[in-house]
């Protein structure tokens, strides 16, 4: 993996030379636009060999793997360490993250700690089972290399913040859609849904509704109504219900800096930017009632006061003894801050 790093300096200023010397493209040949964009910008690429579609893998890279532009295909969080702290030193201007939302988890969390100061632009490339954050900045499921690099060309970007989940002693997380409670359990659903062939805002749709379904139908002691013991402690919060610092039950913890959701659900209300939270009560309480109004992003005054709980805030403290989840990855609870990181400049079509 080092030796193919170090040749992406040795080759830098040939392929920059050759690519001045193309002759005139045909109009609309983006290869071309894609390989002109890669010899005026150092480009480092994250693909994802298991990624659902996995359009962008090695074989579909190598026209692009020499002067300014490099693939990669880490396997492991050290090779992932290693190849991200070469693209750092070799001074790249684009990150482009192959993969689907737990890729881009990964990089992002792992460059965290290699880019303390200015971050390179990021681009992504949608080929995983779920790409809520390309849904919500606008990217096509069908965008590819190609257009990501002529888009990085053109100068079009979206600054767009992460979630960091931070704990004494760890590594802190980084993504888009944080989950306790019950979103647990549906994210465990939308797993399923995978493994059934559905994808995307489908699997999230048929979470969703099974998860409210398995909530109205179920006893109060089931799992899907009882909740989890949570103790939260908003930053900034004059909700008195949703701000009690004790440990009580919750139905739904979420937490997301996305403005715009799979599916068009709308659970923090309005769309906008900065981190948003919904924190629900348990057991929910008129949910028939109020969860085609919280899906829906309406807000009439009553939902606060049954225990539906909106609020903006860039922290939060939790304390939580069970799992959590992150751009669906499971971790395991504790005492924990979620905060909003410094924003990230994402390209854009």
């Amino acid at each position: 993996m080092r030796n193919a790093v170090s040749n992406f300096q040795a080759f830098q200023d040939a392929a920059q030379n050759a690519a001045l010397a193309q002759p005139a493209r045909a109009p609309g040949a983006a290869f071309d636009d894609a390989r002109s964009a890669a010899a005026r910008i150092r480009t480092g690429i994250i693909c994802n060999p298991k990624s659902h579609r996995n359009r962008s893998s090695v074989e579909s890279t190598k026209p692009f793997v020499s002067g300014t532009v490099l693939a990669a295909t880490p396997r492991t969080q050290a090779e992932l360490a290693e190849v991200l702290t070469d693209f750092a030193r070799l001074d790249i201007e684009l990150l482009v993250i192959d993969g689907g939302d737990g890729t881009i988890r990964d990089v992002l969390t792992c460059a965290a700690s290699i880019w303390t100061g200015v971050w390179p632009k990021v681009a992504i490339v949608p080929s995983g089972k779920t790409n809520a954050l390309a849904l919500d900045l606008g990217i096509p499921d069908d965008w590819t290399l190609d257009r990501a690099l002529a888009a990085a060309r053109d100068g079009t970007v979206i600054a767009r913040s992460p979630i960091e989940v931070a704990r004494a002693g760890g590594t802190p997380l980084r993504g888009f859609l944080f989950g306790a409670g019950a979103f647990v359990s549906a994210t465990a659903l939308a797993q399923r849904t995978h493994h059934a062939g559905a994808f995307k805002g489908v699997a999230v749709g048929l979470a969703t509704g099974w998860g409210i379904l398995q909530t109205l139908v179920g006893r109060a002691s089931s799992s899907w109504r009882r909740g989890e013991r949570m103790r939260v402690r908003y930053a900034t919060s004059t909700d008195a219900g949703a701000n009690a610092d004790t440990d009580r039950a919750r139905y739904i913890l979420l937490a997301s800096t996305m403005v715009r959701m799979p599916v068009g659900v709308r659970p923090f209300g309005t769309p906008r930017e900065g981190m948003k939270t919904l924190l629900v009560d348990s057991p929910p309480r008129l949910l028939a009632l109020a969860a085609p109004l919280v899906v829906g992003g309406a807000s009439p005054a009553w939902l606060d006061r049954a225990g539906y709980h909106r609020i903006d805030t860039p922290s939060f403290d939790l304390h939580i003894d069970a799992d959590f989840i992150l751009d669906g990855e499971v971790y395991p609870g504790g005492d924990l801050t979620i905060r909003q990181a410094p924003a990230i400049r994402f390209v854009v079509p």
